[in-house]
């Protein structure tokens, strides 16, 4: 408190301040935990939650300017502080649903700096709450002191450090053309605030009219990509030829992921997943062809889940003319590059030649 001289009253009230010290670090902390708890209950994942009391030179700097409003201690609202720090826009008003339900608001104290306008206030666009725990949370059952609780955005939280900073916000005045520089780049961050809010919502939709396209079998209309491909796989549409090349055998099938596949079915030219749809069916007898050339001469009772989608991708370079040298790439792809796939290519092509498709004109 160096260089900070108070009056009497405002000595009174930091006596005040340091004796419910004890009680302002409990209500820190409860509030904390409930706000983190409720957050987590709700599913709503945040980038930060912060919570800190007020500073004893903080305090003192605040009472020399304007002690004289406070006539005691718990008129000072923001002895003890939290912050959220939200991801996007419309997760402020989300987290400020669950604060209304889980704290007692002061709406005449309490303040939506988002609804000012002003052109060089974006990182000022914060939500702020003044707040008291309920009273089965509370931690005197006699004296609940209000605390402050600020929900912003990350842009919002980062322009504000950045004003801070730059004392923008100081005592020492701005040149108009600085200040005119701050509020264009306040404007374009809250700009991109707001757009990532709107892209988030444009890509939840696309999701859900893509995951209902996909359940309803309208797969020609569906984007080959990997979160597509994955929804795909849950209509499991390589069971009916893993299970036939089991049947050889009587073999178990044991799951792996076939995601490491979607690469070769992009280099195929696959562009939807109806395109998946017609690569089953147009190689799916040839497949399994090739599949008995290869596992009626050998005892194997135990197959992956990929086992389909391998012969299919084998059998489609074939088809194409990629020979020894595409099935070897095939193989490279997907187990990795290894003298070993030279071998299994030499052995698959000489399985291959046994059988039709590979003699059709």
């Amino acid at each position: 408190m160096s260089n900070i001289i108070l009056d009497p009253h405002g000595e009174a009230l930091m006596k005040q301040f340091r004796e419910l010290r004890p009680t302002l670090e409990a209500i820190s902390d409860k509030a904390y935990d409930i706000l983190a708890r409720a957050l987590k209950d709700q599913e709503i994942y945040v980038t930060a939650i912060e919570h800190r009391i007020k500073t004893e030179k903080s305090l003192a700097g605040k009472l020399e300017l304007k002690g004289v409003k406070y006539k005691t201690i718990d008129d000072i609202t923001d002895l003890v502080g939290l912050r959220v720090i939200t991801f996007y826009t419309d997760e402020v008003d989300k987290v400020a649903a669950i604060v209304k339900r889980i704290f007692d608001i002061d709406w005449h104290e309490s303040v939506d700096k988002r609804k000012l306008h002003e052109l060089d206030a974006f990182g000022y666009n914060s939500l702020h709450f003044v707040c008291r725990l309920k009273p089965q949370d509370a931690i005197d059952p006699d004296r609940n002191p209000r605390f402050e609780l600020q929900m912003r955005t990350a842009l919002q939280h980062v322009w504000s450090t950045i004003e801070h900073d730059t004392g923008y916000k100081g005592d020492v005045k701005i040149p108009r053309e600085y200040k005119r520089q701050f509020s264009r780049l306040a404007g374009m961050m809250e700009l991109i605030d707001d757009e990532f809010s709107r892209l988030r919502t444009v890509l939840t939709d696309y999701r859900r009219n893509t995951l209902s396209l996909v359940k309803s079998g309208k797969l020609n209309e569906v984007p080959l990509s990997r979160e597509n491909f994955r929804n795909y796989l849950d209509l499991h549409p390589f069971d009916r030829l893993n299970l036939r090349i089991a049947a050889v055998n009587q073999a178990e099938i044991y799951p792996v992921s076939v995601m490491s596949y979607l690469p070769v079915l992009e280099s195929f030219g696959l562009e939807t997943l109806g395109d998946v749809e017609h690569f089953i069916d147009d190689n799916g007898e040839d497949a399994y062809q090739l599949a008995v050339s290869q596992l009626a001469i050998t005892d194997l009772d135990l197959l992956s889940s990929n086992t389909a989608i391998q012969y299919l991708c084998l059998v489609y370079v074939l088809k194409h003319g990629g020979g020894c040298d595409g099935i070897k790439s095939f193989f490279d792809v997907i187990n990795g590059e290894s003298s070993t796939n030279d071998m299994l290519a030499e052995m698959m092509m000489e399985q291959a030649y046994t059988l039709p498709f590979m003699h059709k004109k």
